[in-house]
């Protein structure tokens, strides 16, 4: 069953009448919506599992078993390139819904820090990648949605940086050893990549986070890869020496709410 990544309507094998209805577009949406108000057990078990519990939701909706497959084919087979899609079109959009200026966290942290090599992960259109870049910092980011990494690139002309841009996900990501000075991880999560970012760390760099806190799914759905539980994160690097941590009620960056969220910075040790 296809998870959410931390981000057209070619149908497939539906009914006439499904047909009419909803495009692929739509029945991933559905899905997503759908997998956002499960309980985090549920969001992080086992796959047959998760795909037995959409059935019967689809049952309950009134959908027939041919049709329940086909939309179950579409989510297995076109769930990564429609989630994919579906940021590449928050993303540039002419009147983004999220904040388009640098974290103020990874701001507020930076500053202070001699500018080295940075990483950007899931840059988006490259808010964050090209104010490090500005300050100094010699700067790769990367994302699977290649229209927001193609702003990101014109960003940075637009401002005389430079930046080294690869259209990937974090599985396909080369993060190497002892490698960066700064990471960045700015709402695309950190679980699933919590090995490989605390190696691809140079001793004496750091890692950047800021993610939504769980209580912030209490006011609407939120992708399970971008919510944290309290002191989880700090858990997932034991090998880190925190720097900072804290839970407080600030303006998320997507979604833009008051809502709780967590902030996190640690440094790998030196040798």
């Amino acid at each position: 069953m296809c998870r959410l990544i931390s981000r057209s309507v070619i149908i497939l094998i539906l009914s006439p009448l499904a047909l009419l209805a909803q495009t692929e577009q739509q029945i991933y949406e559905n899905f997503r919506a759908w997998f956002t108000q499960q309980p985090v057990q549920v969001q992080n078990g086992p796959d047959a599992d998760l795909e037995a519990r959409y059935r019967a939701h689809l049952q309950q909706q009134g959908l027939g078993t041919s049709e329940i497959d086909a939309q179950i084919r579409i989510i297995d087979q076109q769930g990564r390139r429609l989630e994919i899609e579906r940021w590449n079109r928050i993303l540039t959009a002419e009147q983004p819904r999220f904040n388009t200026k640098p974290n103020s966290f990874l701001v507020e942290i930076a500053k202070s820090r001699k500018p080295g090599k940075a990483l950007d992960v899931g840059m988006g259109q490259g808010r964050n990648a090209v104010w490090l870049a500005q300050e100094g910092w010699e700067v790769t980011g990367f994302d699977p949605a290649e229209r927001a990494v193609a702003l990101a690139r014109t960003n940075a002309a637009k401002f005389g940086v430079k930046l080294s841009t690869e259209i990937k996900g974090y599985e396909d990501f080369e993060f190497g050893e002892n490698r960066w000075d700064l990471i960045v991880l700015s709402y695309v999560g950190g679980r699933q990549m919590k090995d490989v970012i605390t190696r691809a760390l140079r001793p004496g760099g750091i890692v950047i986070l800021e993610a939504f806190h769980r209580d912030a799914t209490k006011t609407g759905p939120i992708g399970g890869a971008v919510v944290f539980d309290t002191a989880e994160v700090p858990a997932l690097f034991p090998e880190l020496r925190v720097i900072r941590y804290e839970e407080p009620i600030a303006v998320s960056d997507f979604g833009q709410d008051r809502v709780r969220v967590v902030r996190y910075c640690a440094e790998k040790p030196l040798e």
